[in-house]
């Protein structure tokens, strides 16, 4: 798994995409007037601010453990994609309104064919860089790549719709097709907005891993327990690229400490074999004492005192 300074190379491409957006929509708009591509330079702006943003992030985030951060810096993606969310949907709302006053307080637009011209290339600058965020966020499990492509990508569909509201005033004379589609496209950057927001929000409060990773860690630990063990309390989570996953192991009272601590080490070997990156804790308990079954804590996490046949 490469470290998060890896990774600052895309975002660097999305800063730089960024300045050059910001010239090219903001020409369009003083040429033409159009509120539409206002709006369309107005997002460019969050893109350059959450760019910038996501790169110190990744920075911070790629510092080693330390005594105050005992597992490391991960987790401020999650304030960086959440940062961007409400960035975003601050221009949204920015966006609907100015559109809005625009609909009340019409004005003349001009030279539609040259600033829809610049506004399609400057969306086709985004869903190069968009795609390349994508591809290495996916790739390598970066919230704050996908949060960054998944902007830009929204930003693109908007640069779209925008030059689309500019098609129609162009074929039919009817200058309120600007203000409605600014509109429409601010409640599609309040929407992307609110998701990221939401996703930043589960990482932030510990939200468990996919139930598909979780039913992999359960398998695989069932699969390398000797007979008369078993296991509960699988607790898991997730802070920027790196997943955590602990659980109790229930082994017989007498083996010795060293036979235990084996099993435990095979069982962590290979979770880890099956889930790069993936940061495992066991607590090892006698399986024919009582305290072992805690069944109030199980509960608690959704699982009974009983979960499963013991293997």
């Amino acid at each position: 798994m490469p470290s998060p300074s890896h990774l600052r190379l895309p975002i660097a491409l999305s800063i730089v995409a960024a300045i050059v957006t910001i010239g090219m929509k903001g020409t369009a708009y003083l040429l033409t007037d159009s509120v539409g591509l206002l709006s369309d330079t107005l997002e460019s702006l969050i893109n350059l601010l959450a760019a910038v943003t996501a790169y110190v992030a990744l920075w911070y985030a790629s510092r080693p453990a330390d005594p105050n951060h005992t597992f490391g810096h991960e987790k401020i993606e999650y304030f960086s994609s959440g940062l961007e969310g409400t960035l975003i949907i601050l221009a949204g709302l920015a966006t609907a309104g100015y559109a809005i006053k625009r609909m009340v307080h019409p004005e003349p637009l001009q030279n539609l064919e040259l600033g829809g011209i610049i506004g399609l290339a400057a969306s086709g600058v985004n869903l190069v860089t968009a795609r390349v965020l994508l591809y290495y966020g996916r790739k390598h499990d970066s919230i704050v790549l996908e949060a960054d492509g998944e902007h830009l990508m929204a930003d693109v569909w908007t640069s779209v719709g925008v030059i689309g509201g500019l098609g129609l005033v162009l074929l039919t004379g009817l200058e309120w097709f600007d203000p409605v589609l600014a509109v429409l496209v601010g409640g599609n950057i309040i929407w992307t907005g609110w998701e990221l927001v939401v996703r930043s929000f589960n990482g932030l409060m510990d939200h468990a891993l996919p139930v598909a990773e979780q039913t992999q860690i359960r398998t695989v630990t069932a699969a390398h327990l000797p007979a008369g063990a078993t296991f509960h309390m699988l607790r898991t989570r997730r802070a920027g690229q790196r997943r955590f996953a602990e659980f109790h192991l229930l082994v017989n009272g007498d083996l010795t400490v060293r036979a235990a601590h084996h099993i435990a080490h095979e069982v962590q070997a290979a979770l880890v074999a099956a889930m790069p990156g993936l940061v495992v804790n066991i607590h090892i308990e006698p399986i024919d004492e009582q305290e072992s079954w805690e069944g109030e804590e199980l509960k608690r996490i959704g699982e009974t005192s009983d979960p499963g046949p013991v293997a």
